[in-house]
């Protein structure tokens, strides 16, 4: 596998980091989450009673996010427990985590402290609003972020206001980013032989994804609005309404649009005055107008076959239960069987990234409390049983 050479320390929760450490972890690295004993990591608790989104006493936060992972208890308050951490971190390579910005320093789990025992390792904090500037220690979540990075500005109409996004991808984006950094500091460690810091923002991260249009906005200083499923350039781009759903239609540039004219069987749109994309822009409100009813006449089915024949870039608006059932997408792998701690499947979200030639990772489920620390603590970390015991015994390891 491309990372099984490679041991995390997972110190995330919530949703952030943890995702980000599920990416690790999909790709092969060992990743020991390590957990405070009694209830665990928070997440562990969460939707637990829930009938419908719970499975052997696990929320679908946690099995999702820590399937492959390992799950060790130590208590990092306690001296013997802080000590018993380092000699984990003399093993590992990365330590991620997603704590508010100086509870690594209060818990000395921070760089330096643990670069000073191990000079290789790579550590990772995902934070709100990053660990300089002025708003560093403001707490975050999901929304907060993807109100203050411009992104909900744009989702949605004038006549709907700001629309956050459907997924949660202020705490998502922190993740993605996180691993992506993680794997930057793994390379460069090769050639240096050294470790270094991650510092990751939610806030960073989306304003990253504003991508070209925060260009566009700083090239003309034209502040973009919320135009909903629409194109701020190209039409017909939009999301129109079929006699039994919904279907996507991206008309970019003048020869998919002169296809979509000639298939679409709409006398109006045959006027030679719309072959070229200015009139068409000018033009926007009518032609979607004119698409929207012409769609409404048939079924998803009979507009996607026609488009598609055209070759028109379309698809249809799927329901969860329409995605996780495309066959595109099963054939992707993209929904897999995780076996629970009792060997029953439970289907989730697979792995996107696919690679010619590492080997995919047989999937493992998530971990029960605790569920490795007498392996960890002995196979990795060559603490003899009696250690362990009496360690247990004073309630630093569980």
């Amino acid at each position: 596998m491309a990372l099984e050479h490679l041991t995390v320390i997972d110190l995330t929760h919530m949703l952030s980091g943890p995702y980000g450490t599920m990416l690790l972890a999909d790709l092969g690295a060992r990743t020991i989450k390590v957990e405070p004993p009694g209830s665990g990591e928070g997440t562990r608790r969460l939707l637990e009673h829930d009938p419908d989104f719970s499975r052997q006493g696990m929320g679908a936060y946690f099995l999702t996010l820590n399937r492959n992972k390992h799950s060790v208890c130590i208590d990092l308050k306690t001296e013997a427990g802080h000590a018993v951490f380092l000699d984990l971190v003399r093993h590992a390579d990365v330590v991620f985590d997603n704590f508010g910005v100086g509870v690594p320093q209060r818990l000395r789990i921070d760089h330096d402290t643990l670069a000073a025992v191990n000079p290789r390792i790579v550590t990772c904090s995902v934070t709100g609003f990053g660990e300089t500037g002025p708003d560093n220690r403001r707490p975050a979540f999901d929304q907060v972020v993807q109100a203050m990075g411009g992104g909900m500005s744009i989702t949605g109409t004038p006549q709907t206001g700001p629309m956050r996004s459907g997924i949660p991808i202020g705490d998502l984006g922190g993740g993605l980013f996180g691993a992506v950094g993680v794997l930057a500091a793994l390379a460069e460690r090769e050639r240096t032989g050294r470790g270094q810091h991650v510092d990751v923002s939610m806030l960073d991260a989306q304003v990253s994804l504003l991508n070209y249009m925060a260009t566009m906005y700083l090239m003309s200083g034209q502040v973009p609005q919320g135009i909903g499923n629409g194109h701020f350039v190209h039409v017909p781009y939009n999301c129109y309404p079929t006699a039994d759903g919904h279907v996507i239609v991206a008309c970019i540039g003048d020869a998919f649009f002169a296809r979509f004219a000639q298939c679409i069987d709409i006398p109006e749109l045959l006027d030679p005055a719309l072959e070229k994309q200015p009139a068409r822009l000018a033009a926007k409100a009518r032609i979607d107008a004119l698409v929207a009813e012409r769609l409404r006449s048939r079924p998803t089915a009979h507009w996607l076959e026609l488009l598609q024949q055209a070759q028109i870039p379309c698809g249809p608006v799927n329901t969860f239960e329409q995605a996780l059932d495309d066959p595109q997408v099963r054939a992707r792998g993209m929904v897999v069987d995780v076996p629970l701690p009792d060997g029953q499947p439970l289907a989730m979200p697979g792995n996107p990234v696919k690679l010619s030639a590492a080997q995919a990772r047989p999937w493992s489920g998530p971990p029960t409390l605790g569920q490795h620390t007498d392996a960890v603590l002995t196979e990795l970390m060559g603490y003899d049983p009696a250690r362990v015991a009496a360690l247990r015994a004073q309630g630093v390891v569980a």
